[in-house]
C-alpha cells in the first residue's frame, strides 16, 4: 500500500493521522487491541490499542453512500485483533469504478492523549509488516 502525503490531512477535520491507498483489497489491524465500533454501511471501524490509542479506520472516501457494497467484514465490535490481523476484504476495484476514492485515513481520536510521530517512514509498506506512524503518549 502507498501511503498519502501528509499534506493531503487536516488535522483540523477529526484528529492527527495518516492516509493510505490501499494495493489490494486487503485491509488489516495496524494495532493489538479490539474492535470498539464498525459502522452501520461497513465503509469505517473504530479500533482501540491495548494502550488505549483510538484509531478511525475510514476505507474510501464518501464511500458510506456504498451502504456496505463492495465490503466483507471479517471482524466485529468486541473482537481481539492483533497486527496484521484481517479487518476487511475490500473490491476497491469496483469502488473505484462507482467513482469513489480508495484513500482510507486512519485517525487518533484520542489526540487529547496521544500526539503522532511520522519520522521519516516509507512511503510504501507492507501491511501488518512496516511501520506507518508512532503514536506516543502525551
Amino acid at each position: 500500500m502507498e501511503k498519502v502525503p501528509d499534506q493531503v490531512f487536516s488535522q483540523k477535520m477529526m484528529g492527527d493521522g495518516i492516509a493510505i491507498r490501499p494495493s489490494d483489497g486487503k485491509i488489516v489491524s495496524p494495532l493489538n487491541g479490539e474492535v470498539v465500533h464498525i459502522f452501520p454501511a461497513k465503509h469505517a471501524m473504530t479500533l482501540r490499542s491495548e494502550e488505549g490509542v483510538e484509531l478511525l479506520v475510514h476505507i474510501g472516501l464518501d464511500t458510506i453512500r456504498l451502504n456496505g457494497e463492495g465490503f466483507d467484514l471479517k471482524v466485529s465490535p468486541g473482537d481481539k485483533i492483533k497486527t496484521g490481523a484481517p479487518l476487511a476484504d475490500v473490491q476497491i476495484t469496483r469502488i473505484a469504478e462507482k467513482g469513489y476514492d480508495v484513500m482510507t485515513p486512519i485517525i487518533v481520536l484520542n489526540r487529547d492523549r496521544f500526539k503522532v510521530d511520522r519520522s521519516n517512514g516509507p512511503s510504501t509498506v507492507t501491511a501488518g509488516k512496516d511501520m506507518l506512524i508512532r503514536v506516543i503518549k502525551k
